[in-house]
């Protein structure tokens, strides 16, 4: 934490250390022994209220810990190098149940910095779509904002890559982040995913819904689709 500190050991700080090292063992095991499963949240359309598509949720329900939510399993599988496994098997499952018993709908994965980065990333992609025989403008790639701070040759590429084949991308969260209208020209985006935080705001603060109508303006004449995240 810096020079000339002084920290304090309480037993809180052992603890959290030990839950993490648990996690990082555990998760080691649980795609083989199929502790993952995706939980499905739709997407209706505003007008009239038909769903239009779903994006999949990844939970971890292990058979002693429970129910641990991605807000803490997620970083521990990217601090210990296995976003990328948890990403694939994601992929290919969200598209096997796209193809099989969501027929029509768009679905959308979430897709972390570390897995667009890869070289070997579009290679997954093209697979999951192929082994499903999902059509590729039936998936929806949403990446955050935080792929930006570090963005490489390799995710511009990616991102093309999926652009070029027809699946879509989405910005996550938009708003919240480093956000810079500099990325909208930068990266092929087709949909902006407005937080949760200014959706449950829009009847009670002026600012929200200001910035909420701005976003969707600006979306529209760049041609993007808009979700409102809640």
């Amino acid at each position: 934490s810096g020079r000339g500190r002084a920290e304090v050991f309480a037993r809180s700080l052992g603890e959290r250390n030990r839950r993490k090292l648990t996690l990082e063992h555990e998760l080691r095991r649980a795609l083989a022994n199929k502790q993952f499963t995706l939980y499905w949240q739709p997407k209706v359309q505003t007008e009239d209220w038909y769903i239009c598509g779903a994006e999949a949720l990844l939970r971890w329900n292990h058979p002693t810990l429970g129910q641990i939510p991605p807000s803490e399993f997620i970083p521990v599988a990217e601090a210990a190098g296995l976003i990328n496994e948890i990403g694939t098997w994601v992929m290919k499952e969200a598209c096997r149940v796209a193809a099989k018993e969501l027929p029509g709908l768009t679905i959308s994965i979430n897709a972390s910095p570390a897995q667009l980065q890869r070289t070997d990333f579009i290679m997954h992609v093209d697979a999951a779509l192929s082994l499903a025989g999902l059509p590729p403008d039936h998936l929806e790639v949403e990446i955050t904002e935080s792929l930006f701070m570090d963005a490489s040759p390799v995710a511009l590429r990616n991102l093309r890559a999926l652009h070029k084949r027809g699946v879509r991308v989405a910005l996550d969260d938009f708003g919240t982040g480093y956000s810079s209208l500099a990325y909208l020209r930068k990266f092929p985006f087709d949909t902006l995913k407005i937080d949760r935080a200014f959706v449950t705001e829009l009847l009670s603060r002026p600012d929200a819904r200001a910035i909420v109508r701005t976003i969707i303006d600006l979306a529209r004449t760049l041609g993007m689709d808009t979700v409102a995240e809640g």
